[in-house]
């Protein structure tokens, strides 16, 4: 179980820079921080989405007690236009095997969608893919 959204974020976020920083390590852009992504080299976009909270508990003697928060991981997936979608869905792999149905620092995550390509690409020059994976946490 995660205390705090920040631990579910940073959870979320250490998981992905791990995974990214090995060979072929590709540069990461998280939300709220500067980056000026490379030219003509893969790069991904994560961002996290916060939705419903509800009781997962009621508060019993002592009052300790849970909610469930539910979320969305959202990665952008940034590859050279022109040359093929293949190394995009290759980087598309290593995220989702990350969180597919896994649990990961209590948070629960679904089965991953996509890639689904996003077009026109924002930013440009790019072939942009999507992934979204659900996840609920338990948060005190």
């Amino acid at each position: 179980m995660s205390s705090t959204l920040n631990e579910v974020r940073a959870a979320i976020e250490g998981r992905i820079a791990t995974q990214m920083a090995i060979a072929p390590a590709y540069p990461v852009s998280y939300q709220n921080v500067p980056f000026t992504p490379p030219n003509n080299t893969p790069w991904l976009q994560v961002f996290i989405r916060f939705g419903d909270n509800a009781y997962a508990t009621l508060l019993p003697t002592g009052n300790i007690g849970f909610n469930r928060q539910n979320g969305t991981l959202v990665v952008n997936i940034y590859t050279p236009i022109g040359v093929g979608p293949a190394a995009n869905f290759t980087i598309a792999e290593r995220i989702k095997d990350l969180f597919d149905r896994v649990t990961v620092s209590g948070v629960i995550f679904d089965a991953a969608s996509g890639p689904a390509q996003v077009t026109p690409a924002s930013p440009e020059p790019y072939f942009q893919t999507q992934l979204t994976i659900t996840f609920e946490a338990y948060l005190d």
